[in-house]
């Protein structure tokens, strides 16, 4: 297949950052004695921080805002422990391969700009990607499909005729909602927990030019 564009997810797509995030969120958790299980730690993956932090605002103690818990959660990323973040095998090159073949790249991540351009520069693909699509551009996160539309518009490509890569289930449900089809990576979560995509792999060195979709 060859896709009018190509939009990748970042965390847990390109690279392993799902452990570091997910220890972000435990210890937001703890430093406020709120009880937590891996479903709650979870349920942040693949989502707008913000969003998720709304919805379980009820959990903890004193008159908190999302907001003021968001800006806590991500002053722990200055901790001189925190765990290193690797690409996804594959990831890097496939990027490259895609560039070199003339197809418009994209990237809808929920993770913030200043966040994502530092990760992007690690990866050193920063000058690879068309258009980078983050928490700050759009009004509804994954798993709405906002990021995605407003990627495959700045795209000029039609969604139907394009391909995401998500390792997250709300990634892949926004993606799907857009009308894309969808490569999973089971970096974060077990592969059947991607079941609405229309494959899974686990990792990017499986995924080979040109694309192969179904299976």
């Amino acid at each position: 297949m060859r896709p009018q564009a190509v939009v990748f997810d970042l965390d847990g797509t390109l690279i392993h950052t799902e452990p570091r995030n997910r220890l972000l969120w435990a210890r937001l958790f703890e430093a406020h004695g709120v009880p937590h299980d891996e479903e709650l730690i979870g349920s942040f993956a693949g989502r707008r921080g913000r969003e998720v932090l709304a919805e379980v605002l009820h959990l903890f103690p004193g008159d908190r805002t999302a907001e003021e818990l968001f800006e806590q959660a991500v002053a722990f990323e200055e901790h001189p422990d925190w765990p290193p973040a690797e690409p996804v095998p594959g990831a890097v090159e496939l990027v490259r391969t895609l560039r070199a073949e003339g197809v418009p790249l994209g990237l809808v991540t929920s993770g913030m700009r200043r966040y994502a351009e530092g990760l992007l520069a690690e990866l050193g693909v920063t000058d690879l990607l068309d258009v980078v699509i983050t928490a700050d551009d759009v009004e509804r996160g994954k798993p709405h499909p906002e990021g995605y539309l407003t990627a495959c518009a700045r795209l000029g490509a039609e969604p139907a005729r394009s391909v995401a890569f998500e390792d997250a289930p709300a990634g892949v449900a926004a993606a799907k909602a857009a009308g894309m089809a969808v490569i999973g990576v089971s970096t974060t979560v077990p592969p059947h927990r991607l079941a609405q995509a229309d494959r899974v792999v686990p990792n990017l060195l499986e995924v080979r030019w040109p694309l192969h979709i179904g299976g």
